[in-house]
């Protein structure tokens, strides 16, 4: 994807050949900075401070962490360390555990001489893997909105998308923005509305600015917007990412999912869910009861981050001081109100039995 007329991924090896640089997407949308992380340490605290954020990057960073880890040392003890250190950092993401698992899975065995260059290309395969995954996201997401534009005779396909499902979520093209992006550059016309998502405004902060740079005609919307716009038909769709998928088909995604699940289904508006395959969780069946929630700081709600009008950019408080706060990261859509997933292999719907058939590796592997 786009930044400032540039082709960019989300994560990259330096030129010094070592060490991996990244976004800062807590600096966004005022600030394009980019940062260097030079060992394991670095790469935990970039995804607990969600520097990087997003199951995908998550997972790639994650990988990246592991190859810094092993510069530094490369025996068994330190790579059981780096590993604990960075499963830790986040607990919903699934993409987190696997790409650690692949790192592990490539790396344990091998002559600690060996290691790191092993490290480093296995990581580089799970980006570049990601990109691919995401890429056949979008060609078969993308047909979903040729229907709809087909059905409208031309007229503006109306998209709704929750938090930051784009490329910034990912190495490159993003999960729930893939097929947008598709049919953007295919000349279809199409509008996203997007949801601020709050506590963090993943939506109003990172979407609608990447979105921006790619040149994609787009609204956002406070959070709770979405259930007006569908019931008055200014939704034709609605497509949203997710940090884990449950064998049965249930969507673990950022808090406020399932309320725009419900909207969808009283209002007849298609649901789809975009996700990578290594997002699919076959441990688990029931995402309500076996899923953690992670509880996120206080922080979040009680204050907010903007520009002023002279140019500084400050941190607010909104609620009053003594005001208990809870702050859940993520909440739970059932399969029922999935309409399908869109996954790299095709649009499938959410039950076992099409998650077990079209990833049957997946699913004998867990």
């Amino acid at each position: 994807m786009k930044v400032n007329g540039t082709h960019t991924r989300t994560v990259w090896v330096e030129k010094d050949g070592v060490t991996v640089g990244t976004i800062d997407q807590t600096l966004l949308p005022h600030r394009y900075v980019t940062i260097r992380l030079e060992t394991g340490e670095d790469a935990a605290r970039a995804i607990k401070t969600m520097q990087v954020r997003g199951a995908p990057l998550i997972g790639a960073v994650a990988a990246y962490g592991m190859a810094l880890a092993l510069r530094q040392d490369a025996s068994d003890a330190a790579l059981e360390r780096a590993y604990a250190l960075l499963i830790a950092t986040r607990p919903t993401a699934i993409n987190l555990k696997w790409a650690l698992d692949e790192m592990m899975a490539a790396v344990r065995n091998r002559p600690r001489e060996d290691r790191l260059a092993v490290a480093y290309k296995r990581a580089a395969e799970i980006a570049d893997e990601d990109v691919g995954i995401n890429a056949a996201i979008g060609r078969h997401g993308v047909k979903l909105i040729e229907e709809i534009a087909a059905r409208k005779s031309g007229r503006t396909v109306n998209v709704l998308t929750h938090c930051n499902a784009g490329w910034l979520a990912t190495v490159d093209w993003g999960t729930a923005t893939s097929p947008i992006y598709q049919a953007h550059d295919k000349g279809l016309p199409i509008h996203v509305w997007v949801d601020e998502t709050r506590p963090r405004n993943q939506g109003a902060s990172l979407t609608a600015w990447e979105l921006g740079h790619h040149g994609v005609a787009h609204t956002v919307i406070p959070d709770n917007t979405g259930g007006h716009l569908m019931q008055h038909g200014e939704v034709d769709i609605a497509i949203v990412g997710t940090d884990r998928v449950t064998a049965q088909g249930d969507v673990c995604n950022k808090i406020g999912t399932y309320l725009k699940a419900l909207a969808a289904h009283d209002n007849d508006v298609p649901f789809y869910v975009a996700l990578p395959s290594p997002t699919i969780d076959f441990t688990v069946l029931d995402g309500v009861k076996e899923i953690p929630i992670e509880q996120r700081g206080a922080e979040e709600v009680t204050t907010m981050t903007g520009l002023t009008a002279d140019g500084r950019i400050e941190n607010v408080r909104i609620v009053p001081e003594r005001s208990a706060v809870a702050n859940y990261g993520f909440d739970v859509t059932p399969a029922r109100l999935v309409t399908g997933l869109i996954t790299e292999r095709g649009v499938i719907a959410a039950t076992r039995e099409s998650l077990k058939q079209a990833f049957p590796e997946r699913a004998a592997a867990d």
